[in-house]
């Protein structure tokens, strides 16, 4: 049996694609017993198919199931051409330029600044929803395998919610990935009533308390999407757009870390008795360098090559973070909050 730890996946639309790369990278090394996952918009898509396939098919079903996921979101038969493909194509900042700075890709953007999707009538589909509900999902809800938890947030309330366990289901699903400009908010009924939820980036980015249980282990494993930090100033109006969007779906798994690291200091100096609080063990896997040559017209666009080059990126982070820190899980924390808050 191998290290036991749980898994928070952030949503970051196609740069997901680099998460699947994580998780495939994790499961062909085999070392290590997922717990519990915690996911948010892309996130709780890869969640979902991680622990659909780990049910149905265990480490390679979860590893076919997340390939299915993926293919289906780039609409790629086969991801071999794409990766073929991307060893003759050009440099990932200069296609991700080039597909910002597309007339289709600009229009889309101008259409989403000023027509709501409620205008579309019956034209009107989310493309994730034949995804969502096909039957290769349907032990998302299953009692066995890893706990999943998936976020979104409640539109009238602001709040996150939280879905967990048989609560979990295609629309759940939808809820968590709902971006307001392009989507129209996902209801559902809930103890009578109907609630409306959009993106959960906006709230959970992923939510990290639903892993702080108990009987859980201690290690939260980070998949970071989202660029923590950029150098330089953005100038033109899309780097701006783009930054707004990174630190937004930033912020709230920002202030979760900055309370563990304020309750770890208590403990540490005497201040609050250690078995006050859940112990946690936080531990990141993130390529800040693929991802800050990238933007947000590359998030809403799955181009095949991009995702190709995410994937790989996402299995090289994963063999450096098991190189680098496996015999440190479940004995310490791999993040230096303090440096990070400091």
């Amino acid at each position: 049996m191998g290290k036991r730890v749980n898994l928070a996946l952030q949503g970051g639309g196609a740069h997901g694609a680099y998460c699947w790369g994580v998780l495939d990278g994790l499961l062909e090394d085999g070392r290590l017993e997922i717990a519990a996952i915690s996911g948010t918009s892309a996130g709780a898509l890869n969640g979902a198919a991680l622990k659909a396939g780990l049910v149905e098919g265990g480490r390679d079903g979860a590893r076919e199931t997340l390939d299915w996921l993926w293919h289906g979101i780039g609409a790629i038969p086969d991801m071999r051409i794409a990766s073929w493909l991307s060893e003759l194509a050009p440099g990932t900042a200069e296609i991700s330029r080039a597909i910002e700075r597309s007339v289709p890709v600009s229009a889309a953007d101008l259409l989403s600044r000023s027509v709501s999707p409620y205008s579309y009538g019956p034209l009107y589909r989310n493309p994730l929803e034949k995804i969502v509900a096909d039957p290769r999902l349907r032990a998302v809800c299953a009692e066995e395998g890893p706990r999943l938890h998936v976020c979104a947030t409640n539109v009238r309330s602001g709040k996150i919610r939280i879905f967990s366990g048989t609560q979990i289901g295609p629309q759940a699903l939808l809820a968590s990935t709902c971006l307001p400009t392009i989507f129209k908010a996902v209801e559902i009924e809930e103890e009578g009533r109907i609630e409306a939820y959009w993106d959960g980036g906006y709230t959970g980015n992923p939510a990290l308390f639903p892993l702080f249980d108990q009987d859980l282990p201690a290690d939260i494993v980070i998949v970071n999407i989202n660029p923590l930090e950029r150098d330089g100033i953005p100038y033109t109006a899309q780097e701006i757009l783009n930054r707004i969007n990174e630190i937004s779906f930033n912020s709230s798994l920002l202030r979760e870390l900055r309370a563990i690291d304020f309750v770890q200091r208590l403990i540490a100096s005497g201040r609050m008795p250690a078995d006050a609080m859940r112990k946690v063990l936080v531990h990141m896997i993130a390529d800040d360098d693929i991802m800050t040559s990238l933007n947000v017209a590359t998030k809403l666009v799955p181009s095949p090559i991009i995702l190709s080059r995410l994937k790989a990126a996402g299995r090289a982070a994963a063999a450096r973070f098991l190189d680098a820190h496996y015999d440190d899980l479940n004995e310490c924390g791999t993040v230096d909050l303090r440096q990070m808050f400091g």
